[in-house]
Formats: structure tokens, C-alpha cells, sequence
């Protein structure tokens, strides 16, 4: 298990600026933009989103009301929009069976919410974990490829979103919000550092390494 994701924070937190990874409150919006995101970049998904806005304002009610061929075309720029629209279907109608209440939901406790999320076709075990994370606000380790890519950097390598998740063991200390900013932190320190060796020597936390020991099962 690896057991000093706190120390990891911290590190972070003297080199990253504190701002927020989605750059918006709605969370409807931040929704739909975990499952448009999925095997594309986040330009095709600003167009998909555009039209969704200027069609339906990102009103649950509205999308739901559209046929799905019409879903498709406003939502084609992100890529495979045949599965997606079906996955944006299938999350909308989970939540209208909650009358569309967001805090209800979340209510609801992180194993039983994690569960039902994961049983909606399409919804794999990253976009669960980053809606979990910014639309329900609970707290848990997003084990993403650019954290499979900074993980074995740090010393250890895992095979897998699934083997890496397990492997975190998720201090009670650690928040929605640093959980929110640790994923945001890890995704830029990527993006800025893992293009090549001559950078990551380059990065401020080249030296960092990951503890591991035998512990309890993580969140």
C-alpha cells in the first residue's frame, strides 16, 4: 500500500498554483464533461459542450427531452458520440429517479453511490471516481494515466487504473477539495513534466518516491 499520499500532497502544494481543475459551478456542466471527455481532449469537448449549452443550458429535463439523434449531433465533436449519448442518457435518467437532486444523491454513502455508477453502461471505473469527486463532492483517489504515469516516476508501477486505486491508501484527512486538487495537480505536473526524461529532470519533484507497507484496504 502506498501510504504517504498526505507527504505527496504537500509536495505538490509548494510547487502548484491553488486554482480549480473545472472552471465552473455547474455541476451539470462538470458532468456532462466527465463523460464527453472520455478518449478525447478537452478542445473537442468545449465544442460538444458549446451546443449543448445554447440547446438545452445544460438543463437535465432539456436533454432528456431530445430525441438522440439530436443528442448525437450536438455532442459529435467529442468523439464516439454514439456511446456517449448513450451514457449521458443512461446517468440523466438514474438521476431523474432522485427527482434530479444532486445532494440527495450524494447523500448517499460513497460504496453504495460508487456501485450504482458503475452499473450504468459507459461509466468505467475513472469517470465514476471523477464524478464522485466534483459533482457528489465525496472524497477518493483518481487513478488516471497521468497518475499511473507519475506513480511508477516515484518509484512504483502498476498496471492499471484498477491495481493503482487499490494500492492508495486514502487518508480520512484528505477532503473533496484536495482530493479535487491533487487529480488537478497531477494532471498539469503531467502534462508540464512526463513529455520526456529531459523534463521530468527538469521537475521540481523528480526526487520525491512513494512509501509503501502493508496496510488496511483503500477508499
Amino acid at each position: 500500500m502506498i501510504t504517504n499520499i498526505e507527504e505527496l500532497y504537500a509536495a505538490f502544494r509548494q510547487v502548484m498554483e491553488n486554482k480549480r481543475w473545472w472552471d465552473t459551478d455547474n455541476k451539470w456542466e462538470i458532468l456532462l464533461g466527465a463523460i464527453l471527455v472520455q478518449n478525447t481532449n478537452w478542445r473537442n469537448v468545449d465544442y460538444a459542450l458549446v451546443n449543448l449549452e445554447e440547446a438545452t443550458q445544460f438543463l437535465p429535463e432539456k436533454i432528456l427531452a431530445l430525441e438522440l439523434d439530436e443528442l448525437q449531433d450536438l455532442i459529435r465533436p467529442s468523439g464516439f458520440y454514439k456511446g456517449k449519448s448513450a451514457t449521458i442518457m443512461g446517468v440523466l435518467t438514474w438521476l431523474k429517479e432522485n427527482h434530479f437532486d444532486l445532494e440527495a444523491v450524494a447523500g448517499k454513502s460513497f460504496s453504495e453511490l460508487r456501485k450504482e455508477l458503475l452499473a450504468i453502461k459507459g461509466i468505467g471505473e475513472e469517470t465514476a471516481d471523477a464524478l464522485l469527486v466534483y459533482v457528489f463532492e465525496h472524497s477518493t483517489f483518481i487513478a488516471d494515466k497521468y497518475a499511473q504515469r507519475l506513480f511508477e516516476k516515484f518509484g512504483v508501477a502498476f498496471s492499471g487504473y484498477k491495481q493503482l486505486k487499490r494500492a492508495v491508501l486514502w487518508p480520512s484527512t484528505m477532503d473533496t477539495l484536495k482530493a479535487q486538487n491533487l487529480h488537478g495537480w497531477i494532471i498539469e505536473y503531467g502534462q508540464a513534466y512526463l513529455k520526456n526524461d529531459e523534463r521530468w529532470q527538469a521537475g521540481p519533484l523528480k526526487e520525491f518516491r512513494l512509501t509503501l507497507s502493508e496496510t488496511a484496504d483503500p477508499k
